[in-house]
């Protein structure tokens, strides 16, 4: 009987071990999707993990804090950034609107409110006069916004995120996007948190490669 039983805890055993390996062998193909043609990422040093993402997103919306956690955990290395989506021409004023607080310093301000507006509560916020009634009652200044929504520099901004997200093949949301090398999305890693578990791999494999 206590043969019998220790047989057991070590079969029982092995199983684990075996599960946490294969659970931890990200391939290629598979867990993520290594680009033919890498695309250029925002800074020459440290391994850049960009979110591609869109406000009225659900999926990006439960993403969202779990994303949040591993950007606070991750290392001095990883250059983390965020680039909206404009997968279709209804996703475009939402985009707009994210470079339009950024470059007034007031994304900070109104990103979890846009995330909450449109994601949450689907609220119709789909041109740039709906936005800036929006994001004036998070302290913004509704003429400054659409200043900066019509501008050169975010129509600059705007051509430069869509030809990254088309370059990387990007026809979805939420996808990471990995040293501009390698892209990951729920349905390829099995999950949300797997997603983040595969980005862990890119990372460190990019990280360790330039060494």
């Amino acid at each position: 009987m206590i043969r019998s039983l220790g047989v057991a805890a070590l079969l029982a055993m092995a199983v684990a071990v075996t599960g946490t390996a294969s659970a931890q062998s990200w391939e290629e193909g598979v867990h993520y999707r290594k680009l033919d043609t890498p695309v250029r990422t925002a800074s020459e040093s440290g391994v850049e993990v960009a979110e591609v993402f869109w406000y009225g997103c659900p999926h990006c919306y439960n993403f969202k804090p779990l994303a949040e956690a591993w950007e606070a955990d991750a290392p001095d290395y990883v250059n983390y950034v965020r680039i909206p989506a404009a997968l279709g021409q209804s996703w475009e004023p939402h985009a707009r609107a994210f470079y339009a607080l950024e470059s007034m310093g007031e994304l900070e301000k109104v990103h979890d409110a846009l995330f909450k507006a449109l994601a949450g509560e689907r609220r119709p916020l789909n041109d740039g006069e709906s936005l800036a009634d929006f994001v004036a009652g998070h302290g913004v200044d509704p003429e400054e916004f659409l200043k900066n929504y019509n501008s050169f520099g975010v129509n600059a901004k705007m051509q430069q995120a869509q030809a990254k997200i088309r370059g990387a093949r990007v026809t979805g949301t939420p996808t990471m996007l990995v040293d501009g090398k390698y892209t990951v999305t729920a349905s390829m890693a099995g999950g949300h948190e797997a997603v983040l578990k595969v980005v862990d791999y890119l990372v460190e494999k990019e990280n360790s490669a330039g060494q």
